[in-house]
Formats: structure tokens, C-alpha cells, sequence
């Protein structure tokens, strides 16, 4: 949004006082500040969510891994001419959803909406034509569009993206349905993979061309956004969740009937080596994906689900973009890519596994106990070794009642307790306690992380000769 300089008016009430540099207002006019509220379509991850993240984050590196993909992280802000380029001028992303403002400098910037655009970009800019191909990349992040929020939709929200960049064999596109179908399923998501073919933009053209001659006839039938669409970009419309575009596409014609022969053939390809590996799919000639430079292969993947809202919500989806190169001012390369929508399967997961209601605290080992000032700073000491040995430690040391200590050592399921007072301290050595039997002994502070190093070894049943102070 340009910056725009707001004229300042004169207060017509006498102004507050200030003292010390802070302004005060008299008790009769102060008012109660009103709690701030996160932005609408924004929302915080709290610790309770952090759990099924982890997962996805989790699952989203192994099998980055596994399937041989690198890791790049590009900026939240790009020049707006990528979206609009790259995205397509008449998709609703660039002309509703993007966040974009001018800056002092006279630049046209805005938050990512997603994530293909931005990693070809990079790919171009730093000359990554020059390696090896296919160049096999993936990213995690959050995105923005200035979307109207519904459930599961968020105006930031987060995917997970892999693209294959400079191969144009069909073996690449089912590729990457396999691994999406893989990281659903080992998170507990069964889904079913919808696909279709777009063809070459020139198939894709002459389809578009009978597929608006069709909804022309029907004009009368439709809203003024879907006229709007037929115009700017007919093919949304098949996309449509309105009741009468629904009615009306079961008779429109089908991209299929419009694609060229090597485009079939490519198509035939994927879902031959769908078969192969048993990726259960589901042909749908009215995938079309929101994107302009889609090509070709398009998929997304929804959950198994009698729930008709659920079985309704793509979890993640992509395709192929052999143009997008050109577009964005690099050679002539062909390239795929898929993303999933971190949101929608956290929600998922939610559905299947409701988190407890019982907020646990993260859980430790051993925890430190401590009285008075002395027995804090050794405590504040053994806590770094403990540390640095990298042994799960917990403590309190902001608080001095030792029941209360206690107390929190029981909620973090410690093993075994260390508690340091002033006798400690001037004796050298600690109290260790163990948490489940109730004993106790005496232990020299120095030998305190070699104690508890040997104690975890045999209770994992590890050979403790091999434990050195």
C-alpha cells in the first residue's frame, strides 16, 4: 500500500500532563486499556500445537531426505512483478489476495503468497542451470494472502514445498504425488490422489476457447463474480463451488478431449507409474488449480473421509511448470513441483488425535532443587554442567519453598532430584534423591553429572565402564 502522510490535527482538549517524561492522565478521564486481539486471519501456534508441528516438520526433513532434496529459504517479501508474472495477472491470488504496498523508495513489494515462484527465481538468479540436473529443492514456511478466513484457512499460513527443477520426464511427476501421499500417510492421513491434465499452453488455449463458447450460452445462469471469471479467467470456473457452475460443469466439455498426443502420453505415463506403486488416484477433468503456469500434470490430495467438508479440502497439490522459467526471464526449462498445506493437516491430525486438555511440561531427567542464596548460585553452576553434558535438566530457581520445587520436579518426571543448600555447599557436596524409590544419598558436587550419567546408562542397560568422569 503507497505511504500516505495523514494530516495532524489539533487537539481541541487540554493536553494531558507529563512527569518524568511519561504522560498521565487525570483519574476521571483514564481509561482501562483494552486487551489487543491477534490480527483477523492470523493466529498463534501455542504449546499445545507445538506437538503436531514437530511431526510435520519432522516428517516434511526425512523425507527430504530420502528422496534427495536440498533445502533453500527464500525471502517473505519479493518484487510484486514475480507474483504477477509467475502467479498470472487475472488469478485471484494477484487480484485479491496479495499484501502488497509501495515503498519510500518507489518499490512494488509483497508478502509470498506461495512458494514455486520464488524458488525458480532463485534458481534463475544464481545460476543453478549449471548444476546437475534435475536441481531437486524444498522449502518450509509460512505464506500470506489477504484471503477470507474460514476453517482451515488463514490469512498467514504455512506449507511445505519440493520442486524438481530441469527434467521434463513424467517419472518426476509422479514422484512427487508419491512422497506427498507418503508424508499424509505417516502422519495418519489416508488420502486419495485427484488428477488431471492441462496439457501445452496451446492445448490448454483451445480448450479454454470451447470452454467459454459453452458457459456463454449458460450466461443467464451465472453470478456476476463467475461472469467476471469468464472473462479474466475462464478456467476458474470449474473450481466453483457455487451450485449452479456445479450443475453447469457436468456438461461443459473436458480438457482431456483438447490435449495433444505427447501430452497424453505423458499423462498415461504418470498414472502407469501410479499403478506401479499403488498411489490410489482419481481421474478429474475438472482439475484445473489456481495458477497460470501450471502445465500438463495437476494433483492435489484429499483425505479419505466420510466427513464431506474434510473429503472436500485439498491438503496440498502442484503440477508441472515447464513455462514458468521463461516467464520469470531464464531459458526454456521444464520442472515440477507440489506443495502441502501445514494447516489444514495440523487440523487434520487435531481430528484424529485431540490434544489433551492436561498441559504437560517438557519433560527432564533430573531436576535441580536449591535453598537459600547460596545453595541457588552452585545450583545455577551444576545446571550448566548438566547442560553442557547434554543431560535433560530441569529447575526453579525463582522460587524458594522446596515443596514447591518438589512439586514442579514431579510434573516434569524427573528421576532423580538434586537439591544444594548452604551445608551442601560448604561440605561440597549435594543431596541425590531418587524421585520413584524415595532414597537418598550423599554425593561429592564434583562427581554429581558422572552419578546421574551412570545411573541413566544402567537403566537403559548400557555398560557403565564405558562412563568416564
Amino acid at each position: 500500500m503507497p505511504n500516505k502522510k495523514t494530516p495532524v490535527k489539533k487537539p481541541t482538549a487540554k493536553p494531558a500532563s507529563s512527569e518524568g517524561g511519561v504522560t498521565t492522565a487525570s483519574a476521571s478521564s483514564k481509561k482501562a486499556a483494552q486487551p489487543l486481539q491477534v490480527v483477523r486471519g492470523m493466529r498463534d501456534l501455542l504449546p499445545g500445537d507445538q506437538p503436531y508441528w514437530r511431526q510435520t516438520n519432522a516428517i516434511a526433513e526425512k523425507l527430504a531426505s530420502a528422496y534427495g532434496y536440498e533445502r533453500i529459504d527464500t525471502p517473505i517479501v519479493e518484487d510484486t512483478a514475480l507474483f504477477v508474472r509467475g502467479v498470472g495477472r487475472a488469478t485471484d491470488i494477484v487480484e485479491k489476495e496479495l499484501y502488497s504496498w509501495e515503498t519510500l523508495g518507489g518499490e512494488s513489494l509483497s508478502l509470498r503468497p506461495e512458494g514455486t515462484a520464488s524458488v525458480l527465481r532463485s534458481y534463475i538468479q544464481h545460476g543453478m542451470l549449471n548444476m546437475p540436473q534435475p536441481v531437486r529443492l524444498w522449502y518450509k514456511g509460512p505464506m500470506f494472502r489477504h484471503d477470507r478466513p474460514q476453517s482451515g484457512r488463514f490469512r498467514q499460513f504455512y506449507q511445505a514445498g519440493y520442486e524438481v527443477i530441469g527434467d521434463a520426464d513424467p517419472v518426476i511427476d509422479a514422484q512427487l504425488i508419491i512422497l506427498g501421499y507418503n508424508f499424509l500417510k505417516g502422519l495418519g492421513i489416508e488420502t486419495t490422489v485427484r488428477i488431471n491434465s492441462l496439457g501445452t499452453p496451446e492445448s490448454r488455449a483451445n480448450y479454454k476457447n470451447a470452454l467459454v463458447a459453452y458457459f456463454r450460452s449458460k450466461k443467464a445462469k451465472l453470478s456476476e463474480e463467475d461472469k467476471k471469471r469468464l472473462l479474466k479467467n475462464p478456467l476458474r470456473l470449474l473450481d466453483s463451488k457455487d451450485p449452479a457452475i456445479v450443475e453447469l460443469k457436468a456438461e461443459a466439455p473436458q480438457i482431456v478431449d483438447w490435449l495433444d498426443e505427447e501430452s497424453k502420453a505423458h499423462f498415461m505415463r504418470v498414472l502407469e507409474f501410479l499403478d506401479e506403486v499403488g498411489v490410489p488416484y482419481q481421474l478429474d477433468p475438472y482439475l484445473v488449480r489456481g495458477l497460470d503456469y501450471y502445465t500438463k500434470t495437476v494433483f492435489e490430495w484429499y483425505a479419505n473421509s466420510d466427513d464431506q467438508e474434510l473429503s472436500q479440502s485439498a491438503l496440498g497439490g502442484g503440477g508441472r511448470y515447464d513455462g514458468l522459467a521463461e516467464l520469470l526471464g531464464g531459458r526454456p526449462t521444464p520442472a515440477a513441483g507440489m506443495s502441502l498445506g501445514l494447516d489444514r493437516i495440523v487440523s487434520r491430525m487435531k481430528e484424529k488425535n485431540p490434544p489433551s486438555q492436561d498441559h504437560r511440561m517438557p519433560q527432564v531427567d533430573v531436576f535441580l532443587a536449591q535453598l537459600g542464596e547460596m545453595g541457588r548460585k552452585r545450583a545455577l553452576a551444576l545446571f550448566e554442567e548438566f547442560r553442557e553434558a547434554g543431560i535433560p535438566v530441569g529447575e526453579a530457581f525463582s522460587k524458594a519453598n522446596i515443596k514447591a520445587q518438589m512439586e514442579i520436579a514431579n510434573k516434569r518426571g524427573a528421576k532423580w532430584a538434586i537439591v544444594i543448600g548452604q551445608k551442601e555447599v560448604l561440605d561440597g557436596t549435594v543431596q541425590l534423591r531418587d524421585m520413584d524409590a524415595g532414597s537418598q544419598e550423599i554425593v561429592d558436587v564434583k562427581k554429581a553429572v558422572h552419578e546421574i550419567k551412570k545411573k541413566l546408562a544402567n537403566r537403559n542397560g548400557v555398560d557403565t565402564s564405558s562412563v568416564t568422569v
